[in-house]
């Protein structure tokens, strides 16, 4: 990331460990001791740089729909920064990070895998040990710390709506419900905290280098795959609705007589009650044909209808219509002036937008 010519004056003799994009030229940079923030040039406000010393007491945040403001109070009053809402984590960590190092509750080299917030609950899983802290603030003075070394036990209970963490500590259980929409992030962050502090691979292995027991062990193994088809098979005294060798049930000869006629007997009497009909009449139906050949018009009249509609139309084609061709060229004209203005228009309204947009979007970053 490159670093401002404004954020390098202002570092003096530190060095910028991190750093969050803000968006175009704006960026969050961190120091040991400080938090600085670069605002690029805009149409609002000039090129500058704001610090936000890590020595504060108390840290409240406030999402809104677009950004999202941190709030920092200090011994001497209250200071505030807005950052987009789509940074708001990563700004979170690395903030509360640099304010837990420099108030001594973490180590010098020990760092955050994590921070989540549950409500008015919030929890930093950092490499040696796991922050709780519960109020309406997200951070202060009063904060619960559960050491790696103490725990002596981990396992999760899974809910419908959320997800209990239970962390033995010193053989008393700490337990946290999580929202399962984040149940299972915590779960990989805590699980990988403290896995590379014990040295091991998976759970059961954790629990097992802590002298525990998992609580889903109660001395009952699971149902086997054959019992549990057995529980879930079909009862014996059911039978398929399809049997599996695609015999049918046989039928009494009076059965099967009394269906035949709808199948296979009726449709040949239908068949023939249908001929007959067909050719019944006599004499009457002979003249009856007659009189519809008589009625049907004959081939040479159709053929002289069709001569003389053809020369009927050839008639109208062959009328020219009037000349307009002046006014035609008018309406050209008018036509090609209305293009070149709106074209005009046009380019007007998008210089004007692009301004509009970049007014909106530095009103977003909070400047």
């Amino acid at each position: 990331m490159e670093i401002p010519d404004l954020v390098q004056d202002a570092l003096g003799d530190e060095e910028v460990q991190a750093g969050v994009s803000l968006g175009d030229e704006d960026t969050l940079c961190f120091t040991p001791t400080r938090t600085l923030i670069y605002r690029g040039e805009g149409l609002l406000s000039d090129e500058d740089v704001s610090e936000y010393p890590h020595d504060f007491e108390r840290l409240g945040i406030s999402e809104g729909r677009r950004k999202t403001t941190f709030s920092l109070t200090y011994v001497d009053g209250k200071r505030e920064f807005s950052v987009p809402g789509n940074r708001t984590d990563p700004v979170l960590e690395r903030l509360l990070e640099s304010a837990l190092r420099v108030n001594g509750v973490i180590e010098p080299g020990e760092g955050l895998a994590g921070v989540f917030r549950f409500s008015e609950l919030t929890l930093a899983v950092a490499d040696q040990r796991m922050l709780k802290h519960v109020g309406e603030y997200t951070w202060d003075g009063d904060y619960e710390t559960l050491a790696y070394d103490d725990v002596t036990g981990l396992h999760f209970e899974d809910g419908s709506v959320a997800t209990a963490v239970v962390l033995e500590v010193g053989g008393r259980p700490e337990r946290i419900k999580a929202p399962n929409d984040q149940a299972a992030l915590l779960r990989k962050t805590l699980e990988e905290a403290l896995f590379e502090y014990h040295g091991v691979g998976s759970l059961d292995e954790l629990n097992r280098a802590l002298e525990t027991e998992d609580e889903g062990d109660d001395g009952e193994s699971p149902a086997s795959p054959s019992e549990s088809s057995r529980g879930l098979g079909l009862d014996a005294d059911i039978d398929p609705l399809v049997g599996g060798d695609g015999s049918e049930t046989e039928q009494s000869p009076e059965q099967n007589a009394r269906e035949r006629p709808a199948g296979e007997g009726g449709g040949r009497a239908t068949a023939d009650s249908e001929w007959s009909s067909a050719n019944a009449g006599g004499p009457a139906d002979a003249g009856s044909r007659s009189n519809d050949r008589e009625s049907r018009p004959t081939a040479a009249s159709a053929d002289r209808s069709r001569s003389a509609g053809g020369a009927t139309g050839t008639a109208e084609t062959t009328q020219q219509p009037t000349d307009r061709d002046d006014d035609l060229e008018a309406v050209e004209e008018q036509l090609a002036e209305l293009t070149e203005a709106v074209q005009r228009q046009n380019e007007l309204l998008e210089r004007q937008q692009q301004t509009v947009k970049q007014l909106i979007k530095e009103l977003r970053q909070g400047r």
